[in-house]
């Protein structure tokens, strides 16, 4: 991984891997996030109803305590911020201007799922419309699940919009369905998960970007 590429995990040792098809995590830019990501972008990649959508699901699970958004930006859509979010990802610039966050770290999940933080650490955990750019994603939810406190939430929400270069290749030859079973597998595959549900946030009549969401309960 010294050469900055993201590691391809078609030759993975992991038996849990062994259920997706050749080439599902690879992508049609497999070149460095860092240098994707290089640049930032104070924008919001779905839109207002959808955001309220993220943010009332928040409300409803009582995040409370201490939280990790992972895969974070600028802005992390909570009505009530918890008293301690940290913030995970990318781009320090987008990071320093989350006024939500309580701090932020730098770190790439697709170079090293690794999470810098310590077992049983936090009170919940949220990602908000990124789980479809990991390349190593059993290991990101392993390592969810180890920083989590018994108890704890893992929220995933998404939506149908993604950088299309950088999404992989079993997400972007599905569709919103495919999508809420490769994240319900995601769980199945790690854990032990509890009461893991998924949902549509938005109205289903909404002409606006849906809002999905799958979500467990550390056991």
């Amino acid at each position: 991984m010294g050469n900055g590429e993201s590691t391809n995990l078609d030759s993975s040792d992991d038996p849990r891997y062994a259920g997706f098809p050749a080439g599902f995590f690879d992508r049609a830019d497999s070149s460095s996030d860092q240098n994707f990501y290089s640049e930032p972008r104070m924008v919001t990649h779905i839109d207002k109803e959808a955001i309220a959508a993220v943010g009332e699901l928040y409300q409803e699970l009582q995040l409370r305590g201490r939280v990790l958004d992972v895969m974070s930006s600028w802005v992390s859509h909570f009505i009530d911020p918890p008293n301690d979010l940290v913030a995970l990802g990318m781009n320090s610039t987008e990071l320093a201007e989350n006024r939500q966050a309580t701090s932020w770290v730098k770190h790439d999940l697709n170079m090293d799922p690794r999470l810098p933080f310590e077992d049983d650490s936090f009170d919940g955990v949220v990602c908000c419309v990124s789980v479809d750019y990991l390349v190593r994603p059993i290991e990101v939810f392993d390592e969810i699940h180890r920083c989590l406190k018994v108890g704890g939430v893992f929220v995933n929400s998404f939506s149908n919009r993604c950088f299309p270069t950088k999404a992989i290749r079993g997400w972007s030859q599905t569709d919103d369905r495919g999508h809420v079973s490769i994240v319900g597998e995601y769980y199945r595959l790690t854990g032990p998960w509890d009461n893991v549900r998924a949902e549509l946030r938005t109205s289903p009549s909404t002409s606006g970007d849906p809002l999905f969401a799958v979500w467990g309960i550390k056991k």
